[in-house]
């Protein structure tokens, strides 16, 4: 179960969010203010954080920064009623990783945390092999015995995602939203051009199929 730090110090939507968390599965740590956060960092192991920018002791923002100077690496997800660029471009200058203005909807932040949570994984995992082929994070790259093609950054987080987990399908929504970003403008023709250009480029790779299932998504399968 992953593990969700709530950093708020109104006390309502604190309980409001750590609430919608537990309803969909998350486990929910409660903070009051920055301060109370680092304490429950040294204790726990946290996967995300939620936090506002508008706190006694020590702001959202600020917060972020020393966590990031801490060596925290997990994503931080930011609800503020600070909406203008310059506060969104200053929380994502001390290291945030998304944001969004109230009132929110609590469903988006659930969609939000997902596609976080997704995306950190990929970049954790660093390398994922099927068979001969092996995919590497670092550098964008798949090598199958002694041939190795550099991949369009898209490109490499599409096939990591589909290899990362073999014959299991994913929606074309879970897709778009992971590899493209819940926020962006998007056609569903771009992902088929994708996957368009990652079979022509693996079509010889004697591991993996990239399968579509119609109606649904995509999904890798590993070759007999």
């Amino acid at each position: 179960m992953f593990q969700v730090l709530v950093v708020e110090d109104d006390r309502e939507l604190r309980d409001l969010f750590c609430a919608v968390l537990e309803e969909n599965g998350y486990h929910a740590i409660a903070a009051n203010d920055g301060l109370q956060a680092f304490d429950l960092l040294e204790n726990h192991y946290i996967d995300l954080i939620i936090s506002d920018v508008m706190m006694p002791k020590l702001n959202g923002f600020e917060m972020t920064q020393a966590i990031r100077n801490a060596g925290y690496t997990m994503p931080i997800l930011i609800i503020s009623a600070k909406g203008q660029a310059a506060d969104k471009q200053k929380g994502f200058q001390s290291g945030i990783d998304d944001y969004m203005v109230k009132p929110i909807d609590v469903n988006e932040m659930i969609w939000r945390v997902e596609a976080l949570l997704r995306r950190s994984q990929i970049i954790s995992q660093r390398k994922v092999r099927i068979g001969s082929s092996e995919l590497n994070s670092d550098t964008y790259t798949l090598r199958c015995g002694e041939q190795e093609v550099v991949l369009p950054q898209k490109e490499f987080l599409l096939l990591f995602k589909l290899l990362s987990a073999p014959d299991r399908i994913f929606t074309r929504t879970q897709i778009m939203d992971e590899i493209w970003g819940v926020d962006q403008e998007r056609d569903s023709h771009t992902l088929d051009v994708h996957i368009s250009r990652l079979r022509e480029k693996c079509k010889d790779n004697p591991d993996f199929d990239i399968v579509t299932m119609r109606g649904l998504g995509y999904k890798a399968v590993a070759r007999k």
